[in-house]
């Protein structure tokens, strides 16, 4: 007898489960058939010459990561790998040379500076950051001259703000007496 009520509950099981597959199925048939032909709105569809592709934006999420922890030696090696990578993307050009500003690397940070200027122009960022790279150094003059011109090209910008007033403070700091005598 359990075997015959083992069995019919098995059989009233596939058949539910085969009437709730064919429901399914009539679902997705009748959502085809009354799904609009034509797409609203422009194609959806991107041109090959469109699409910028990029193989990974990894080692750029990283150096990022590793900058902003100030583990400047490893934001190097991943913006590296990246510009070998994607050599015309401009971030992670102005990220290397960033990193080599932090490592006191001023000749290849000079290098990749130039890279990124000749890529994307000079833009408020690039300018931002050659002024603190020269604040860096110790050359005020020429910080201040990059910090000027980007603040020209965005006035409310704050952090080109607080660097001008961070250079102001530099400045006063290394001020001596008049006789230069200590």
């Amino acid at each position: 007898m359990w075997r015959l009520t083992l069995w019919l509950f098995c059989a009233l099981v596939a058949a539910s489960l085969a009437a709730c597959q064919t429901a399914q199925e009539a679902t997705v048939r009748d959502a085809a058939v009354v799904a609009p032909v034509a797409p609203v709105g422009p194609d959806p569809v991107q041109e090959p010459t469109d699409v910028k592709y990029y193989a990974s934006d990894e080692p750029v999420r990283m150096g990022l990561e590793q900058f902003n922890r100030g583990n400047y030696g490893i934001a190097q090696r991943y913006f590296k790998d990246a510009v070998e990578k994607t050599p015309k993307d401009v971030t992670a050009w102005i990220g290397l040379a960033a990193s080599y500003d932090r490592l006191r690397r001023f000749d290849l940070a000079d290098q990749a500076y130039g890279q990124a200027i000749r890529l994307g122009g000079e833009t408020v960022q690039i300018l931002n950051d050659l002024g603190y790279s020269y604040m860096l150094r110790g050359n005020l003059t020429a910080a201040r001259h990059k910090f000027e011109k980007a603040y020209s090209l965005d006035p409310g910008n704050p952090v080109i703000a607080n660097n001008l007033e961070l250079l102001n403070g530099s400045r006063r700091f290394v001020e001596r007496a008049p006789n230069n005598q200590p």
